[in-house]
């Protein structure tokens, strides 16, 4: 069977229905090919227990509510509806985050103080255009000159001038925090959130991740009341409404920049093809199988796993406060436990005493699970992929029950409350959403993995390999829930299309 579409895009993730709509808006025939029978990716939610509605991957969604596509695709029509996460975070020793800047001053200066309370305002004020400049960068393909651009004219406003500006971006999140504060407990709740996007924050050119905090101020983060799957349901609904067609339960399993042809034998021309699968997978459907350059992609050693927990109640933290269960739960001790984790990581071990972030969902969105039901959320990091000694299954009983007893040390309690649990190590993860080696954000978030080296130079434009175009976390702007990628790239084809019309 033989059909034709003016565009192809390969993989359901949020990224590759955000390029289809954009791309369906415009008027092309768009059909979207995706291996499972439940479309998102990352960005979906499955029924794990009965009547018990749990996320695959991401939880909350930070990104996407500062980049317009909600708005522009009218996903609300759609039926999207996000839930505000606001206090955005929450630390044990009684910090709370607030989208209001005042309400986290107070919170600061009632645990660590006026000096750090003042400091963080500061930070704010200070980061704050550097990060809706680095905002602006995501809304186009990346190139050099064009980073330069964006940041040169902020850094010649700034008061240190611009050479101060291109040496903080440069810097650890661990040196500005201690530049900039004296309480520890400051200091570990803000490490351990720059921490979220993979490297660690003693790192070089760790310190814009720490200023991503600046953009919880600007808006809440929030969930799709559902849950996480929220948002792709309606992309899929909104790219059906503009004429788009999706395909589930039958991947790709060849593809050309002209064609694809599915595991069940269809095969679909087209003008164009748009990879939003990983970029090894992406390798692998095109038939590269070159080493030297699948060696060059920096897909790491893993990041994290993920204990989805069912329960009676809510954790029953120590120290409640406003707002404990609605942000992210930030279950870090000490900078010091930090860096153990990351040691045991480097080393090739599961660490023996992980930090923590924790959501409950369902102390927002009742809808999740049945009346006297919660959902916990364990995010863990940093977890390699390929352990030193044995495997993960051989683990994940002693895996489970040491994430437990962490919540626990914070939470006594919890073990108590605790139904059923399911653990998502990196081989999971790897092998369920085809995140390769484990890691939640395709490729390492490090300098040489980022802007216009993303996945690699010369696939930077979202122009990839064999005339294929890329969108996807293993594109810029890297991974998390944003759907920049899949805009962008649908840009990027449209003008050639147009190009090749006018030839």
């Amino acid at each position: 069977m033989t059909t034709r579409r003016d565009v192809v895009v390969v993989g359901g993730g949020h990224n590759g229905l955000v390029c289809a709509c954009y791309l369906a808006r415009a008027g092309l025939d768009v059909e979207v090919v995706e291996r499972d029978d439940v479309v998102g990716g990352a960005v979906s939610t499955v029924e794990r227990w009965p009547g018990v509605h749990v996320d695959r991957g991401s939880t909350m969604h930070v990104m996407v509510r500062h980049t317009g596509i909600v708005e522009e695709l009218q996903l609300e029509a759609a039926g999207l509806e996000y839930i505000d996460a606001d206090p955005w975070a929450a630390s044990m020793d009684g910090l709370r985050f607030s989208t209001d800047l005042a309400r986290t001053w107070q919170s600061i200066d009632e645990v660590c103080g006026r000096h750090d309370a003042d400091a963080y305002a500061n930070f704010v004020e200070r980061w704050t255009p550097r990060v809706q400049a680095m905002l602006s960068s995501f809304d186009r393909a990346p190139t050099a000159s064009g980073l330069a651009r964006a940041f040169w004219p902020l850094g010649r406003r700034v008061r240190s001038g611009g050479g101060e500006l291109a040496r903080e971006f440069l810097t650890s999140a661990d040196h500005v925090l201690d530049g900039a504060f004296r309480d520890e407990r400051l200091k570990t709740a803000l490490a351990w959130w720059s921490a979220q996007a993979g490297p660690a924050p003693h790192e070089v050119g760790t310190a814009p991740m720490l200023a991503t905090a600046v953009l919880m101020h600007l808006r809440a983060p929030g969930r799709p009341r559902g849950g996480s799957g929220g948002l792709t349901r309606a992309l899929v609904r909104r790219l059906e409404q503009l004429g788009g067609v999706v395909r589930t339960g039958d991947g790709a399993k060849r593809i050309t920049d002209t064609s694809v042809t599915t595991q069940s034998g269809v095969h679909i021309t087209a003008r164009a093809v748009v990879s939003a699968t990983h970029v090894l997978s992406t390798l692998d459907l095109l038939g590269r199988h070159d080493d030297a350059e699948r060696a060059r992609l920096r897909v790491g050693t893993g990041l994290g796993m993920v204990l989805r927990v069912l329960t009676d109640r809510l954790p029953p933290y120590a120290v409640q406060g406003d707002g404990m269960h609605v942000g992210m739960q930030l279950l870090a001790t000490s900078r010091e436990q930090i860096r153990r984790a990351h040691a045991d990581f480097v080393a090739g071990d599961a660490p023996i005493d992980p930090p923590l972030l924790v959501m409950t969902p369902t102390a927002t969105d009742e809808s999740l699970a049945p009346a006297g039901r919660h959902l916990v959320t364990v995010w863990a990091q940093w977890q390699p992929r390929s352990l030193r000694d044995g495997d993960w299954d051989d683990i994940r009983e002693e895996q489970t029950q040491l994430l437990v007893d962490g919540v626990e040390r914070a939470a006594p309690g919890f073990g108590a409350s605790v139904l059923a649990t399911h653990l998502q190590t990196p081989a999971d993860l790897e092998s369920e959403l085809d995140l390769r080696g484990g890691n939640v954000m395709h490729l390492d978030m490090t300098l040489d993995a980022m802007f216009a080296l993303r996945p690699l130079p010369e696939w930077s434009s979202y122009r990839g390999p064999s005339g294929v175009y890329l969108c996807g976390a293993s594109t810029h702007p890297g991974g998390g829930v944003s759907g920049a990628s899949g805009r962008n790239a649908a840009g990027v084809v449209l003008r050639d299309l147009r190009r090749r019309r006018r030839s």
